[in-house]
């Protein structure tokens, strides 16, 4: 029988040998944390500070991130999407270190921050992994937590949902790994500082391609039938046009967005023609959300009947780089 010691030494050696799959053995794989679909219904909005100074970066060096942020940032796209229910998940296997219930679901933008002040986590659970990991969840729904200081969890257990509580103004999971005490980029551990794209993600493997950096994505694409706002979408209040309609408004929200692009939105009817044009100024400046629509009042013969058509791109020094074609149709 092989002795400990002999294991120990032989663990050392390919440590020293193999430097980085004696690094990977330690590791978790992570499962993803909430229940919904990538790009669809629900987006990462954030990602970890890759920037030690006070200028921010994400582990592509893109801009979605901002100065200290210490997690990944699994956002739903209306408040409608909360309140029908989306579970958080055990990330990985472990026990339950640490909880928090019972704070509120509410905005920021009306209480401001200092009323979440020493409970920016909001509802929360801290769950312990071996060889010192550990996983975070924030922001989750008030009393939606269903695992207690104590309980063992396996990956993929559903733990709670995705709620609005702590500092945070729109509804979404914040997700924090660390090893040792130290915080760990899921998607760029172990990356250098002064890297893009390096270090090696957590995730499990069959997760990479569903978790494929998206510079720029479409968080709301729809119709209404007047003007929309930011609040608007949020509570995903906007009436959805029928035949009747007083006015037929196309509209999109995009996330991470970036100085220079230029949006535009074009609104066409059932035969093809073009309706109303939105060509947006050019950003000076990168915006964490940005919204855009284009609209027409019901002509005095009524709507024709058939499909209409919204179409978005975003141009970057003259090339298309985000598109999104969605329809309606009218009976």
């Amino acid at each position: 029988m092989v002795s400990r010691y002999c294991l120990r030494l032989a663990k050392a050696l390919v440590f020293l040998i193999f430097p980085t799959l004696a690094f990977a053995e330690e590791a978790p794989r992570l499962a993803l944390p909430v229940a919904c679909e990538l790009g669809r219904s629900c987006f990462i909005q954030n990602y970890v500070d890759a920037d030690p100074t006070a200028s921010a970066r994400d582990h592509q060096c893109g801009t979605l991130s901002y100065d200290g942020h210490n997690g990944t940032d699994f956002r739903l796209p209306t408040m409608a999407a909360q309140r029908a229910g989306v579970e958080v998940l055990a990330a990985a296997a472990g026990r339950v270190l640490r909880r928090r219930d019972g704070v509120p679901d509410e905005s920021v933008r009306g209480n401001g921050s200092a009323s979440v002040k020493g409970v920016e986590c909001g509802n929360a659970i801290l769950i312990e992994h071996p060889d010192g990991w550990q996983t975070q969840y924030c922001h989750m729904a008030r009393g939606s937590l269903r695992v207690d200081v104590g309980d063992r969890v396996e990956a993929g257990q559903p733990i709670g949902r995705i709620g609005l509580s702590g500092l945070t103004e729109y509804p979404h999971l914040h997700f924090i790994v660390r090893h040792r005490g130290e915080i760990a980029d899921p998607f760029a551990y172990g990356a250098s500082p002064s890297a893009c794209g390096g270090g090696r993600m957590l995730w499990e493997p069959a997760l990479v391609p569903v978790l494929e950096y998206r510079p720029r994505s479409v968080l709301n694409a729809g119709f209404a039938t007047a003007s929309v706002s930011m609040a608007t979408l949020e509570a995903d209040t906007e009436r959805k046009p029928d035949i009747n309609a007083p006015a037929l408004v196309a509209y999109l929200r995009g996330i991470g967005l970036k100085a220079g692009d230029v949006q535009t939105l074009v609104l066409s009817g059932p035969s093809g023609q073009e309706l109303a044009k939105h060509e947006a100024q050019k950003l000076e400046r990168n915006q964490a959300q940005s919204l855009v629509f284009a609209g027409v009042r019901k002509p005095a013969t009524g709507w024709d009947k058939g499909t209409y058509r919204g179409q978005y791109r975003v141009l970057r020094n003259g090339n298309a780089v985000l598109e999104r074609s969605f329809d309606i149709d009218l009976q």
